[in-house]
């Protein structure tokens, strides 16, 4: 069922416009369908911030519950903004308070930048916290991307996550490891993923707080996992939103910050993630770059459209499927929480027994 535009965010129109299937508040409000109302709580520097927001509502309007989608982004005002990002989200994002005094039914928390040692020492962290905490008895279940899981982790088991050494990023096979879980169904037991993270939590730390891991890359590491109670929480270290040419936009800011000095070494090219064409084309700028700032010369200009035509998605269908998935749990989880007296036998506190 369709995204509703229930405010004048230039999503939906975007969405809209790339074919997506949007409705105007009127129109939706003329259909006797029920409603999910799911927050998306963006924490990404400005560079990202209305990417990452394009990004996650396409993935869930992508998905099919018999269902109406309103998505509500609302963002931290403890994070740095620029004037650009601020004036976005000032004009277009829902508060906490309002969120919290209005309800959700499901809660989509992203990943962040980080400057401090330990995530409990970031701006974000308290107010972060207080979204998590209120979440816990207020919707039906929360999906975390990326260093919203590292958080998440860090604040309910106390594990923190440790340092890979070098970036694991780029495009990388994954194995299922539950089948069974309601999560997976219909999902290949062999996908691919993206990733894009300097650190990690570990099969074996994930198991010692009593999660499921449901889906893991030989020397990659765990992409989904959930919580011990199989739903609650959805752990994603990787990135199923991403599209196809999230990891090339990110190269290519990775390119422009070592032009401008404020990384020392020159990016390494996303692995696994173009073609054999555009790898070689990638190489082969990545050498001349590396060659006119050493000589102090005027860096190439980034291909990044030729490379785009190399740039392919494996990734994105298996992303629908376990949003859809999760979406349809949320549905009846909710649903049943409504009319469960009507319901008896049901565990309505085991989301899988429904």
């Amino acid at each position: 069922m369709p995204l509703v535009a229930h405010n004048a965010l230039p999503t939906f129109q975007v969405l809209k416009d790339r074919g997506q299937t949007v409705l105007s508040l009127e129109r939706a409000k003329e259909q006797d369908i029920r409603e999910l109302h799911i927050g998306l709580l963006n924490m990404m520097p400005d560079a990202a911030l209305a990417a990452t927001e394009r990004q996650f509502i396409r993935l869930v309007g992508s998905s099919n519950p018999i269902a109406q989608f309103y998505v509500y982004p609302f963002s931290i005002p403890e994070l740095a903004r620029g004037e650009k990002a601020r004036a976005h989200i000032d004009k277009y994002y829902f508060t906490f308070a309002e969120l919290a005094a209005a309800g959700l039914d499901a809660l989509i928390i992203t990943g962040a930048n980080v400057i401090q040692p330990s995530l409990d020492k970031e701006p974000f962290w308290g107010p972060l916290i207080e979204v998590v905490r209120w979440a816990e008895n207020n919707v039906a279940s929360v999906f975390c991307s990326c260093l919203a899981t590292h958080a998440l982790v860090k604040h309910y088991h106390g594990l923190d996550r440790h340092h890979l050494g070098r970036k694991t990023w780029g495009v990388y096979s994954h194995k299922v490891t539950k089948p069974e879980h309601p999560l997976l169904r219909d999902v290949n037991t062999r996908f691919d993923a993206p990733h894009s993270r300097y650190n990690d939590i570990s099969r074996e730390q994930f198991e010692s707080a009593g999660c499921h891991v449901l889906a893991e890359s030989p020397g990659i590491g765990v992409h989904l996992a959930v919580s011990p109670d199989q739903f609650r929480t959805v752990y994603f270290q990787g990135h199923p939103e991403y599209a196809a040419i999230s990891l090339l936009k990110e190269c290519k800011r990775e390119v422009n910050r070592f032009i401008l000095g404020e990384r020392k070494h020159h990016p390494r090219v996303p692995e696994n993630y173009f073609t054999t064409e555009g790898q070689a084309v990638a190489d082969a700028y990545i050498a001349e770059l590396v060659t006119a700032v050493e000589a102090g010369r005027t860096p190439p200009e980034f291909p990044e459209t030729e490379l785009q035509q190399y740039a392919d998605n494996t990734w994105g269908d298996t992303g629908k499927a376990i949003v859809n998935n999760w979406l349809g749990l949320v549905y009846q989880l909710t649903n049943l929480d409504r009319h469960k007296q009507f319901m008896p036998g049901v565990d309505a506190s085991n989301p899988l027994d429904v």
